[in-house]
């Protein structure tokens, strides 16, 4: 009886093995349908801003002293004279090729303008938002397991601060105190003029290229650089998910299953850290990857202010000079990374809860 149960068994568990592959081509096709859906939403979106803003792209080409009819051949070369709709269709078909356009500020392709400048923005928010966890993280979940203390106010004094700091403000002062005073980090640009060029860019990221030439000197000049910037970033960073930790902590703390195990003499660590912390590193992920996504994209301010040749300073001047192609072409990378990430989270979700598989 117990052979033929199992053979029985068998074919129900080989009927089951194509169903759960058909769910995960269909769950595939569904990531992939939705990625392009809003992808191309983004497109729309880029595209519609570029040609609502009350910038006239031609003169930023030929100058406001142009004749009537070089402004008209340059306006028919851009295919500005074409309808909406084809000039939409153009411009989805030059993006699915990498193709920005040229800018103006530079006169070289928008692409490799921003191959160059979105390295160095990746490697300081990087850098920001692994301070931002390393400390808002456990700052938050102390604050939450010694609610009402003195170490509770502190942290929610800085969460208050993150908010409320200009940027600009942070910055100066940041370069006033520990550049120009203290003489303890490096001042403005990525690395000292002497340094400059000196290292072959391969990836673009100047602590990963210096480490592939083996130029350590310009490595640690490199990061004598960075560390100002980045904890700029990484405060508010910093203080947004300490605050969001917080409000996490407290919301389990005050669970049933939480008051059982302290009943039950489960060290309070353990009480903390394993029954408390664990069920919020779910919403943990999407605060994370939004302030991850907020670095790369609101780090102009920063930018600016430390000379830091990153897409924020690249939009900045683009904006300034009425560049519409490098302008548009920013807007579309830093959309794409919010979607990245936002995509990105979702995956961490299915891993880290079986409920959302």
């Amino acid at each position: 009886m117990a052979n033929d149960s199992t053979t029985a068994a068998a074919p129900a568990r080989r009927a089951a093995r194509p169903s759960r592959a058909r769910q995960r081509l269909l769950s595939l096709a569904g990531f992939l349908v939705t990625l392009a859906i809003t992808f191309l939403g983004l497109l729309a979106i880029t595209f519609f801003i570029g040609r609502i803003v009350p910038i006239d792209p031609v003169l930023a080409v030929v100058g406001d002293r142009a004749p009537v009819a070089v402004y008209e051949r340059v306006r028919q070369e851009m295919g500005l004279d074409q309808p909406l709709i084809t000039q939409f269709v153009s411009y989805v078909r030059d993006v699915a090729t990498f193709n920005f356009g040229t800018s103006v500020s530079t006169g070289k392709p928008v692409i490799e303008d921003l191959a160059r400048v979105f390295p160095a923005t990746l490697e300081m928010a990087t850098l920001g938002i692994m301070l931002g966890v390393l400390i808002g993280v456990p700052l938050g979940v102390f604050a939450a397991a010694r609610r009402g203390s003195w170490l509770d106010q502190g942290i929610r004094v800085i969460g208050l601060l993150g908010y409320s700091v200009p940027a600009f403000w942070l910055g100066l002062v940041g370069l006033a105190i520990f550049y120009a005073k203290l003489k303890w980090v490096g001042g403005p640009g990525r690395v000292d003029i002497f340094y400059d060029g000196m290292v072959s860019p391969v990836t673009g990221l100047i602590l990963v290229d210096s480490i592939i030439a083996g130029e350590w000197e310009i490595f640690r000049n490199a990061v004598w650089h960075l560390i100002l910037p980045a904890s700029c970033l990484g405060f508010f960073s910093l203080a947004y998910i300490a605050r969001m930790t917080r409000s996490f902590m407290l919301d389990q703390l005050s669970q049933e299953y939480v008051t059982t195990a302290r009943v039950k003499g489960v060290p309070e660590r353990l009480v903390i850290w394993r029954h408390a912390f664990r069920p919020i590193r779910v919403p943990l992920i999407t605060v994370i990857g939004l302030s991850y996504a907020g670095l790369l994209e609101g780090s102009v301010m920063i930018e600016t202010i430390f000379s830091w040749p990153g897409i924020g300073n690249y939009l900045t001047v683009a904006l300034l000079n009425a560049d519409m192609s490098a302008v548009l072409g920013s807007t579309l990378v830093i959309g794409a990374v919010f979607i990245g990430i936002n995509k990105i989270s979702d995956v961490l979700y299915r891993v880290l809860d079986p409920r959302a598989r």
